[in-house]
């Protein structure tokens, strides 16, 4: 059984935000970035501990993860399920625990 990717309503706003952002410096950026951090994203459901231990998650029981890509930090848990995109945001903000 496949896992089935879900998006955080706030992760996909701040996705959403950072490509904006990005594309007012260069469209085709943006279009790389995207491209880039969807095929990380979409290998995940066969691979979803493939990316380190999220380190801002207090008592993390090993099935939160995450990754940087392009200057973007993509937080996600995972389950025998689904892989929850929870966090999107750009490295340089100040990380905050949850």
């Amino acid at each position: 059984m496949a896992r089935k990717i879900i998006w955080d309503r706030k992760a996909l706003e701040n996705f959403s935000a950072s490509l904006e952002w990005i594309s007012k410096e260069s469209v085709q950026q943006a279009e790389l970035v995207e491209k880039a951090i969807l095929d990380k994203i979409d290998q995940l459901p066969a691979h979803p501990e493939k990316y380190p231990l999220d380190k801002y998650k207090i008592n993390n029981d090993g099935s939160y993860r995450a990754f940087e890509s392009h200057s973007l930090r993509v937080s996600y848990n995972y389950t025998d399920f689904e892989i929850s995109i929870l966090r999107i945001r750009h490295v340089r903000q100040s990380p905050k625990s949850y």
